[in-house]
């Protein structure tokens, strides 16, 4: 690592689901310095102890013993974190700043830390770091949000599994799962997601239908093996807990890559959901849509069919996959540096 003696520095960190990820940055020009990751880092499923943890060992790998009197500011985007509009007393971001400051504490990084949530950061993370404008997720859950001065106003779906999330991997899934069935009982067409979720979830080969069972019309399936494929794949799917689901959502890429009209139709519907989802916060003619998740991803399934449903709407789609850059445009902003550059 090249680093001026006298050279001020700031960590950005994206506590996801899956991982935890620490970026050392120049304080001036934002350019990364160091990297650590570690553990998930949901501010609401990891227990505190443990999250601590994840963060110290990302934080240490990010930020060498001689440079962490130099840091001198840290943001940090959390899955299970609210948003800075909800209070300093939202559970998820109380969880998360006593972690955070456990962590820091532990490796004698003195700085002032800021608590945001991972939608935030996201949001931040698009060139330019902009202040206001719309931003969409679409990973396991989906929510649209309106941003003011980098923090949401007004949000559109997000409303968890049960309940909404459509257009989501979970919602994506959860229908791979349905059309199986349906096909299985008769009231679907044939499927290759027939196969697919059974061998994933890992019935027995002997109550899957043949090859080709959902590619060529002629390919038979029994009415006995139907009734045993049900019987097999009820139990599997509720033996794990509901938001597995969402494991189910690449079987659709793939199967819709292969021309299944179903698994198609799945990833239409997806889409327009989603295009629903932003237009429910009165997009402005030309503004910017930030889009994140896998699905949204540049070459995600959902990304160009999402911006033709907005079209009319001449919004500036920007996708991103990394929410650490973010994070640090955060704590620049928060030392003053980034606001004096723009």
């Amino acid at each position: 690592m090249n680093s001026d003696l006298n050279q001020a520095l700031v960590v950005g960190l994206d506590a996801g689901g899956t991982r935890t990820r620490a970026v050392l940055a120049d304080l001036g020009d934002g350019r990364a310095l160091g990297e650590g990751t570690a553990g998930p880092g949901n501010a609401l499923t990891v227990p505190g102890p443990e999250l601590a943890d994840h963060l110290t060992e990302a934080l240490a790998a990010a930020v060498p013993a001689p440079l962490r009197g130099r840091v001198a500011a840290v943001a940090g985007g959390f899955a299970g974190a609210g948003h800075q509009g909800q209070g300093a007393d939202e559970p998820g971001r109380v969880r998360a700043h006593i972690a955070l400051a456990t962590a820091l504490a532990r490796l004698g990084i003195a700085a002032g830390a800021e608590v945001h949530s991972d939608i935030e950061i996201a949001f931040a993370a698009a060139p330019g770091h902009p202040a206001d404008g719309l931003l969409l997720v679409a990973g396991t859950g989906a929510v649209a949000a309106r941003m003011v001065t980098r923090a949401p106003a007004a949000t559109s779906g997000g409303d968890g599994w049960l309940l909404g999330d459509d257009g989501s991997g979970f919602w994506i899934g959860r229908r791979a799962v349905r059309s199986a069935l349906r096909a299985a009982d008769g009231r679907g067409a044939p499927t290759v997601l027939v196969r697919a979720v059974g061998r994933e979830l890992g019935l027995p080969p002997g109550v899957l239908p043949p090859e080709g069972y959902g590619v060529a019309d002629a390919v038979p399936w029994s009415a006995t093996l139907r009734t045993a494929y049900r019987a097999h794949l009820l139990p599997a799917v509720m033996d794990r807990p509901p938001v597995r689901l969402a494991d189910h959502a690449p079987l659709v890429v793939a199967a819709a890559e292969e021309k299944d009209a179903v698994a198609g139709e799945i990833l239409r519907e997806a889409a327009r959901l989603l295009a629903e989802t932003v237009t429910a916060l009165a997009p402005r003619p030309g503004e910017p849509l930030v889009v994140t998740g896998g699905l949204l991803a540049p070459d995600g399934p959902l990304l160009s069919p999402l911006a033709e449903h907005l079209a009319p709407f001449s919004l500036t789609v920007t996708p991103v996959t990394d929410g650490a850059p973010g994070a640090v445009a955060l704590a620049r902003l928060a030392h003053g540096t980034e606001g004096r550059r723009r």
